[in-house]
């Protein structure tokens, strides 16, 4: 069960509740389909420093399946990245 999971996510979004009551995205990783005694390994892609979530430098899988919807991932993550 767990490597069919893990082959179905590419990406997990992790919310948190602020002490003001406001939800903020926390960590965003990436799910590499990659499975070691039963834990699915995840990539960090973003993750909350200091108060701003700041690129954490790994890359979602399946880029061709972004790619067939018309999103451009290296554009999006150099933007993000500040480098766009």
């Amino acid at each position: 069960m767990v490597p069919t999971v893990a082959a179905c996510v590419d990406v997990v979004v992790q919310l948190g509740l602020g002490p003001d009551g406001i939800r903020r995205v926390d960590e965003i990783v990436a799910v590499p389909g990659r499975v070691e005694a039963e834990v699915i390994e995840t990539e960090p892609l973003f993750s909350r420093v200091a108060g701003e979530l700041t690129r954490a430098g790994g890359r979602p899988p399946h880029p061709e399946r972004y790619a067939r919807v018309g999103v451009d991932l290296s554009a999006v993550l150099a933007t993000v990245d500040g480098r766009g």
